[in-house]
């Protein structure tokens, strides 16, 4: 039998005061894929993260995460989460944040071991090695959006989600990251990648496009562009917002 998706919501919905920020959302994110979640700012793409990690308030519907329902106790190890605001300690080291959060995530004395492995397998997976001793608050933004990453693959998590991590970054960082991304599903982890830049749609291997709370598309971009007849995919979803 096929293993089941690794997200699946229906009817999700979520309420910020007398505001619904998302409506009745059915999709689904099938595993080992990068699945790109495209829209304008403000459109809900952040609350629609937090809702499946667990830290949303006020979520109605169904949200099944791998097996178990959003918010699980036991999801914390299995899922990385690396918002769009990088949570590292600007007083630490790069080698000293990754040790920080290692130990809370596989704490005591006889893990210490499997814990320094952990952070150098982090630190070799974000291409920070040489630079592991540098302290974080001296970094480039592009760098600390790295260490961010690497906290999240401490635990070589099966569901990686990630907050717009290439807004601000150079077009060859960019590339990097899509690049070590790829090989992340390549070896069976699942990615969930938000982006208000288009352009990042055909690097994905399925699209969720959404507009002001509402999922607009699920498809892939190849599927995508074959149905709305547009050269691009920033052209597939005008086409979709202006079709009634």
């Amino acid at each position: 039998m096929p293993s089941p998706p690794a997200i699946h919501a229906h009817t999700l919905s979520t309420t910020r005061g007398p505001r619904q920020v998302l409506h009745d959302l059915d999709f689904t994110v099938p595993r080992a894929r990068i699945t790109g979640l495209l829209g304008p700012s403000g459109c809900g793409k952040s609350t629609l993260l937090r809702a499946i990690v667990g830290t949303q308030a006020k979520v109605t519907g169904t949200l099944t995460v791998l097996g178990l329902p959003a918010g699980h106790p036991d999801l914390r190890p299995r899922i990385g989460y690396v918002t769009q605001a990088p949570a590292i300690y600007n007083d630490l080291t790069i080698r000293q944040n990754l040790a920080h959060f290692a130990a809370i995530l596989t704490p005591g004395r006889p893990a210490a071991e499997a814990r320094a492995a952990s952070v150098a397998r982090a630190l070799t997976a974000v291409d920070l090695t040489p630079h592991a001793d540098d302290l974080a608050g001296h970094l480039s933004g592009g760098q600390r959006s790295r260490v961010s990453l690497a906290v999240a693959l401490l635990g070589t998590p099966e569901l990686l989600i990630l907050d717009e991590p290439t807004v601000g970054l150079d077009p060859v960082l960019r590339r990097d990251l899509w690049n070590l991304f790829h090989t992340l599903a390549d070896a069976g982890t699942t990615l969930l990648v938000s982006s208000h830049v288009m352009d990042e749609a055909e690097r994905c291997d399925r699209l969720l496009l959404m507009r002001e709370g509402r999922i607009l598309a699920e498809d892939t971009p190849t599927s995508l562009l074959a149905r709305t007849g547009a050269p691009t995919v920033e052209c597939a979803f005008l086409h979709l917002v202006t079709t009634p």
